[in-house]
């Protein structure tokens, strides 16, 4: 893709960190869209203009987005990683009816292409290998439960926005800023790292930095009406990479017990190393968490 006019919306997130600023190296002409401008110094020092948007104020949307050759939604709101609690219905509802503002509102500004950030859970099965085609299929009406199906329910609004768009569904992030890794870590210092259950579970993970990679390439190489999961190339049970953490920080073994906060997904990158032309350059979490 040649320079363009990029709307980020998010922007000020541990993604749209890491994604601005290898947007803006690459040429193209990039608009932060926050909700508080006061906090988007990052955004304005890597060379972003910063235009102040919220996903549920349509007409601020609109303003920002015109002219604009694709905009790309980023916007989540979640708990930080680590607390016991978190309101992860503010972030199912910003998907359930955030979205659709956020359709309109491109649509509205006549933006012609728009990317959205999803999740490698719509594709859980357990320890089977899955991939985009791959149906989850949930157990119970738990967190997780809902958050998927509110993902699933935010990509159907994208598929019918009549615009050009793709999907970006990403494994679980770690790497600087997303406070997994680091919190992972605290905990194991501190002997309070737990496995969920005994750790059999599977983990599909992404570093932040690939995600972002795979971010500018799609933007690069425009998927057309394409879902693509992003993930490293060798998922991990629980307990190996927990394991990991706990040995790397010279602690003692995690211990099973913990509580099951995602489920099991062991996801395959293939459809968008093929397509994307990408390769995670942290291949595994050894790669990753390497400090």
């Amino acid at each position: 893709m040649s320079a363009t006019t990029i709307a980020v919306l998010g922007a000020t997130g541990v993604y749209g960190r890491h994604l601005l600023p290898r947007l803006v190296a690459r040429g193209h002409r990039v608009r932060a869209l926050v909700r508080t401008p006061a906090t988007a110094a990052a955004a304005a020092a890597c060379g972003a203009e910063v235009h102040a948007a919220d996903v549920f104020d349509a007409p601020a949307l609109r303003a920002a987005l015109a002219g604009a050759d694709v905009a790309v939604n980023l916007a989540t709101s979640l708990p930080a990683p680590g607390r016991t609690t978190g309101d992860f219905a503010a972030n199912d509802r910003l998907r359930r009816e955030g979205t659709p503002v956020w359709v309109g509102a491109c649509r509205d500004a006549g933006v012609p292409r728009i990317l959205q950030q999803s999740i490698a859970m719509v594709n859980a099965a357990g320890a089977e290998w899955a991939d985009e085609r791959t149906v989850y299929v949930p157990h119970t009406d738990d967190a997780a439960s809902r958050a998927i199906a509110a993902a699933l329910a935010m990509e159907d609004v994208v598929h019918a926005s009549g615009l050009d768009w793709s999907v970006l569904r990403g494994g679980l992030f770690y790497g600087p800023g997303t406070g997994f890794d680091d919190d992972w870590f605290v905990r194991a210092r501190a002997g309070k790292l737990r496995l969920p259950g005994d750790g059999a579970d599977w983990v599909s993970l992404v570093h932040i930095a690939d995600m972002a990679e795979a971010t500018v390439a799609a933007l690069d190489r425009w998927p057309s009406h394409a879902t693509l999961i992003v993930a490293d190339d060798r998922p991990v049970q629980w307990r190996e990479l927990l394991g990991y953490v706990a040995a790397a920080a010279a602690a003692s073994p995690p211990v099973p017990g913990g509580t099951f906060g995602l489920p099991s997904f062991r996801v395959r990158n293939r459809f968008a190393r093929a397509t994307l032309g990408w390769r995670p350059m942290y291949s595994d979490h050894r790669a990753g968490l390497a400090r």
